[in-house]
């Protein structure tokens, strides 16, 4: 036998197997190992044993679809949605859900230890959300032509495609964001809006904006158009307002670029008001359609919480909040701080974020426009040395070069949120380099259901 012969993987497309995951991929599929060779088997879960056909062979893994489980795992369980397993939106909501946090806890841990190198940090329990179900507050839901040309289509995109699974009641959505999504879908086909194609370019709706405020019950609804404007608009605004009561704000929201971006820069109000107010404990924040806002009120409240925790505010620290959205956490350090200086990229959430301090009666708290990769390096130049840094970044983390210009600055605490747990082990591992330690990790469940997880990083200067 040769080396070539060897390195050969040991299973063909086509091929049946019998496997006993006892991993969970990345999106959400069971990791097995058969014959030394990594197999992913979508429809499996760590403690089935399956009946699994390859589909696709690459030099290091293997991809294969359950055909038959044979014995189920005793966390199995019927998911409750109708086209789960052909919607992209969830993965795990045939596990049970103390296991689905047994798993974010542990994928936490790896990531660590795997990616950041980073062993001997304490992770703690995953902590689970109260209410797993029709928790999310905000949807962005692609429209499409019906297959054949007949109709609509609006729903969730099917895992890895474009191609739209019809939804009318999704389980992990607020029950309102599918009354929106049932009502608008109906009036779209009565106004003969031309759904948006991809591939062409062509047609106008591209997507329907859901957003609803847990706690207040308001409700925004927003179409998004390949277009300037929206043919009888405001019209269709009085329509779909008719039918939600909820409903406090319609808006428009102009994308005529060739993008996966779902949201462009210009918003325009068809009918009510540009925004809608939800509450996290004692605060009321205005959120619009483009600020940031935790979709999961409920488990938002936790994890911020447990931010204002790992930052140790005695009352005379000041702090500099990082990608500050619409002043969430912010706000919720304020009361513990000398003062809050929030940075964020979008304008709208900026002018949220101001009016919800002053909505709320905090004065010392700032919020200056851009991105923060520019502004934090300019930092020295304004005199500013927080005590605390607060970091939650978007999925992809933050930039090497903005960890060490924050390093520069000299933060006795570092706080990093994140919703990436192999983007925050890297970025941990960057600031480990520049003279910061780790103590303890909080994952939050934000998104049940899901691979998704939070976590809260708690890292200090190291003395020297």
């Amino acid at each position: 036998m040769t080396a070539k012969d060897e390195a050969k993987p040991p299973v063909v497309p086509g091929e049946r197997i019998n496997v006993l995951p006892e991993g969970i991929g990345e999106h959400g599929e069971g990791v097995a190992r058969y014959r030394g060779f990594t197999v992913f088997v979508d429809g499996a879960i760590p403690g089935d044993e399956v009946l699994a056909q390859i589909i696709q062979v690459k030099q290091h893994y293997a991809r294969a679809r359950t055909l038959e489980i044979i014995r189920p795992a005793p966390h199995r369980v019927p998911p409750r949605c109708p086209v789960f397993g052909r919607c992209g939106g969830c993965q795990l909501q045939h596990m049970a859900y103390a296991e689905q946090l047994r798993w974010k806890t542990r994928l936490v841990g790896d990531a660590l230890a795997r990616i950041g190198r980073l062993g001997d940090v304490v992770v703690h329990d995953t902590l689970g959300a109260a209410h797993p179900w029709h928790y999310r507050t905000k949807a962005l839901f692609p429209v499409g032509a019906a297959p054949g040309g007949g109709g609509v289509v609006v729903g969730l995109y099917a895992r890895g495609t474009h191609r739209i699974v019809e939804v009318a009641d999704c389980p992990v959505q607020h029950p309102v964001n599918n009354e929106i999504l049932v009502a608008a879908r109906e009036l779209i086909g009565r106004y003969r809006y031309a759904p948006y194609d991809e591939t062409t370019g062509t047609g106008l709706v591209r997507h329907l904006l859901a957003r609803t405020g847990a706690a207040t019950g308001q409700a925004m609804a927003g179409v998004v158009v390949n277009g300037r404007s929206l043919p009888r608009g405001r019209e269709f605004a009085r329509d779909l307002m008719r039918r939600l009561p909820a409903l406090r704000s319609v808006v428009l929201n102009i994308n005529t670029r060739r993008t996966n971006v779902i949201l462009g820069e210009d918003t325009r109000v068809l009918g009510g008001g540009a925004t809608i107010e939800d509450r996290l404990g004692d605060f009321v924040f205005r959120v619009s359609a483009r600020s940031f806002f935790q979709v999961n009120p409920a488990q938002a409240l936790v994890l911020y919480r447990q931010a204002v925790a790992y930052a140790g505010l005695t009352g005379e620290e000041t702090v500099l909040d990082a990608y500050s959205g619409t002043g969430t956490i912010a706000l919720f350090l304020a009361h513990g701080a000398a003062k809050v200086t929030g940075i964020e990229e979008v304008p709208e959430a900026v002018a949220d974020a101001r009016r919800n301090a002053a909505r709320n009666g905090i004065a010392n708290v700032e919020f200056l426009p851009g991105r923060v990769e520019e502004l934090i390096k300019g930092a020295d130049a304004r005199s500013l040395r927080p005590d605390v840094v607060v970091l939650d970044p978007p999925r992809a983390g933050v930039p090497a070069a903005t960890l060490e210009a924050i390093a520069r600055l000299g933060p006795r605490r570092v706080v990093y949120v994140s919703c990436n747990p192999a983007t925050l082990a890297r970025d941990l591992s960057i600031l480990h380099e520049h003279g910061y330690r780790t103590l303890q990790v909080q994952p939050v469940d934000m998104f049940p259901q899901t691979t998704h997880v939070e976590a809260v990083a708690q890292v200090v200067r190291t003395e020297t």
